[in-house]
């Protein structure tokens, strides 16, 4: 395949994530991580009513985009771990298509507003889509992590980001 027969693909945000965290430094990297952080997506007005039913399900899946990452490696060393790992088998942001993707408990829906529990994002993050979470069909109990499954299972939930994916 050569890059002539790829399409690009433009994206335009549907809102914004409001979150308390300014700098990318020190930032949980995980949701799990952001346990009690708050944030708020603002959705356009316009597309307010796509919010029907929301309010019904206990978390949502977030698909943003990584806004303060530039370029990207196709090795890097993941918060997580103190090796390489190819970007493909990581979560870290530094990526080809700067995609960010976050699952979050729902707290409530208000208008245009969504607010949500497990803000690990920076404060006004384009906001791609957002996504219910469907515990029949998101859960895979046998599922694999691959190297990650060698660290402890609760890193995730104290591991801060530093400055080794902010811009240069």
């Amino acid at each position: 395949m050569n890059e002539n027969e790829l399409n690009k693909i433009c994206f335009e945000p549907i809102g914004l994530i409001r979150t308390p965290h300014q700098s990318l430094v020190n930032m949980p990297i995980q949701p799990v991580g952001a346990k009690g952080v708050e944030g708020v997506i603002e959705l356009k007005p316009d597309l307010q009513e796509g919010l029907t039913d929301l309010d019904g399900f206990s978390h949502i899946t977030l698909i943003y985009h990584l806004h303060e990452v530039e370029g990207y490696n196709l090795m890097v060393k993941p918060f997580m771990d103190n090796k390489e790992h190819g970007i493909f088998a990581t979560r870290s942001p530094k990526r080809p298509c700067a995609i960010g993707l976050s699952t979050v408990k729902l707290i409530k829906v208000d208008g245009n507003k969504v607010y949500f529990e497990g803000a690990d994002m920076l404060d006004e993050t384009p906001l791609l889509d957002i996504k219910p979470f469907f515990r029949q069909t998101d859960n895979r109990p046998d599922a694999l992590s691959g190297w990650l499954d060698e660290k402890d299972e609760h890193m995730a939930q104290s591991q801060r980001s530093d400055d080794r994916f902010t811009k240069n």
